[in-house]
């Protein structure tokens, strides 16, 4: 049986909101590359549609990191899971996180990729949670603040389903919703 699924942010939101974040990108670094470094798994779809909209040569690579499990809240332990492919040393790497909530997870990243010398350091995300936040971390590319709800699609699981999801949405029978 299917979940009922209310539709948060439709699918032409957030082509609408990748094509300026796209833009922004290539203004931003004109003249320059970019890498592209999506956070496991759920960033995965952002990043494909973000990286078509980017008009600068762009490579990419994944980082998995872990703080969720099979919940719904952060346990607010951060684990690395895969690290980087490619090195980012004298890169432009923009992450790309499909929603920040608690800001641990960025913290730790950003902390860590400091250390490996990238050029410049920004942060891209589809979904902001401000409310949840329990770091303050500066992010360079948003495209949507969304209210304290547990949202799946377009990326985004819970219990690895929903992914495929073209858009973004609250599941309302399971229990789930925050």
């Amino acid at each position: 049986m299917r979940d009922s699924i209310d539709v948060l942010i439709s699918e032409e939101q957030i082509q609408q909101k990748v094509t300026e974040i796209g833009e922004a990108i290539s203004r931003d670094f004109a003249g320059q590359s970019v890498h592209l470094l999506g956070i496991l798994r759920g960033s995965y779809v952002f990043m494909a549609d973000l990286a078509r909209k980017i008009d600068l040569p762009t490579t990419v690579d994944f980082i998995a990191l872990s703080s969720y499990g099979e919940d719904t809240k952060s346990s607010g332990v951060v684990k690395l899971e895969i690290d980087l492919g490619i090195s980012i040393h004298n890169r432009n790497v923009i992450i790309v996180e499909d929603i920040i909530d608690s800001g641990l997870t960025l913290s730790y990243l950003t902390r860590n990729l400091a250390t490996r010398n990238p050029t410049s350091l920004k942060i891209c995300t589809l979904l902001s949670k401000p409310s949840r936040r329990k770091v303050d971390i500066d992010v360079d590319y948003e495209g949507f603040e969304i209210p304290d709800e547990f949202v799946v699609g377009y990326g985004l699981d819970y219990a690895q389903q929903y992914r495929n999801l073209p858009f973004v949405g609250v599941v309302k029978d399971t229990g789930i919703s925050e």
